[in-house]
């Protein structure tokens, strides 16, 4: 993963303290009437790391395997192969079948619906993509909507429209990486706001370049956050406490369901961190997320 990536001599500079969070957030979370107990997911972006082999999954392991295996270590994944190719019922469902019970998949919405179409004139392709992860059945976890990089606060009516157009009962998560949404309190107020009245969830990505993505406003008691690692810099394992700790307070607060996706700009090195964060969240959060388990 490219987003928000710096140099090596550059990390020492950035100021990786996670910022207060947003009035709004404390507001939604405490005003939970009924008190829900903490679930958490925690994956990575892709599931096909043939680099994996010998680390995760036994040597010897075929390609056809890989989501067997990986499902047997994580509980969830952020589904980028939907980005790039329209997935079919078929093949959704037979990704189904090689997990087990409480596993979710996240899929990304289609680069066709959300770069090439740019949420505009999009519903022949937003219905094949409704249709193609519906395969999933109770394995379906939210859905992943990032929004064209370009698409900054006058494509505010854009989203709206677009989110208002899904069905009432589908999860959504919605990722903004224009920085005029974090520069413009007047925009960043609105479409939030927009986002919770639509019961869409708010994605905060935590990357080393982009320090405004760490928006920290909830539109949901639930949390989607996209950690990008520096390849098991120090600092990775610092941010990952902070993480923790944030996560902890908010289900104090009413958080009900934390989604926790891991990201390296070298993914070989995102099942090592993975495995700390789960630690972390078990320790901290009193939780028996299952561990990675490496093989040498």
């Amino acid at each position: 993963m490219e987003f928000g990536k710096v140099t090596q001599e550059e990390i020492e500079a950035v100021d990786f303290g996670l910022p207060p969070d947003k009035p709004e957030t404390t507001s939604l979370l405490t005003s939970q009437k009924k008190k829900k107990d903490l679930q958490v997911f925690v994956g990575c972006a892709k599931w096909g790391r043939k680099d994996w082999v010998g680390k995760i999954y036994p040597k010897g392991t075929k390609e056809a395997d890989f989501l067997s295996h990986y499902a047997k270590f994580f509980n969830t994944i952020e589904l980028n192969a939907t980005f790039y190719k329209l997935p079919s019922k078929t093949q959704t469902a037979s990704w189904k079948s090689k997990v087990g019970p409480g596993f979710e998949f996240c899929p990304k919405f289609s680069d066709k619906i959300t770069h090439l179409r740019r949420l505009k004139d999009a519903k022949e392709m937003t219905d094949r993509f409704l249709d193609g992860i519906s395969g999933f059945g109770e394995t379906l976890g939210p859905s992943f909507l990032m929004a064209h990089p370009a698409m900054g606060p006058k494509t505010t009516d854009t989203i709206a429209q677009f989110l208002e157009s899904l069905p009432k009962d589908f999860k959504v998560f919605v990722e903004l990486r224009h920085a005029d949404w974090f520069k413009d309190q007047e925009a960043f107020t609105k479409i939030f706001d927009i986002f919770e009245q639509a019961k869409a969830g708010s994605v905060i990505t935590d990357a080393s370049g982009r320090r405004d993505c760490v928006h920290m406003r909830l539109t949901l008691p639930q949390a989607f956050i996209r950690f990008v690692g520096n390849g098991l810099h120090p600092t990775d394992y610092t941010r990952v406490d902070a993480w923790v700790d944030r996560i902890k307070r908010w289900a104090d607060q009413g958080l009900e369901r934390a989604y926790f996706f891991m990201h390296q700009h070298e993914e070989i090195h995102s099942p090592e961190l993975s495995k700390y964060v789960i630690q972390r969240l078990n320790k901290v959060c009193s939780l028996e997320i299952p561990e990675p388990q490496f093989l040498n």
